[in-house]
């Protein structure tokens, strides 16, 4: 795909781009270019309206299904990423407030206490 995307860098340069141009692009962005798919691609494209090419590329991609039915996860991609995921959350432990026993009569237990001592007495 980087090949086709530099050869189209290259057209737009208002030129036939060659392989020479495709090196020279790959390498200007810090890409290690194969000389023979450079070649391939260039001649692929050779004496073809390159719009022409990407036009009849955009009908081919209207044309196929893109899903959307939310299938089954493959197996073994989601797992792991889960888990990875979950191991890079920092755990947050909330310690629970202690409470004094000064406080019961606020307490939520408190209707359980006072009737408790009161069937008691």
């Amino acid at each position: 795909m980087r090949y086709v995307a530099a050869y189209c860098l290259a057209a737009l340069g208002g030129k036939t781009a060659s392989a020479k141009d495709i090196e020279k692009i790959l390498d200007s962005v810090g890409v290690d270019c194969d000389a023979d798919e450079a070649k391939k691609v260039v001649s692929e494209l050779e004496g073809k309206d390159l719009k022409a090419v990407i036009a009849e590329g955009m009908v081919k991609l209207g044309s196929m299904p893109a899903g959307g039915g939310g299938g089954a996860p493959a197996a073994g991609g989601a797992a792991p990423a889960a888990a990875a995921a979950e191991e890079k959350k920092p755990e947050k432990v909330e310690e629970p407030e202690e409470e004094s026993d000064d406080d019961m009569g606020s307490s939520t237990f408190s209707g359980f206490f006072s009737s408790a001592a009161a069937a008691a007495g």
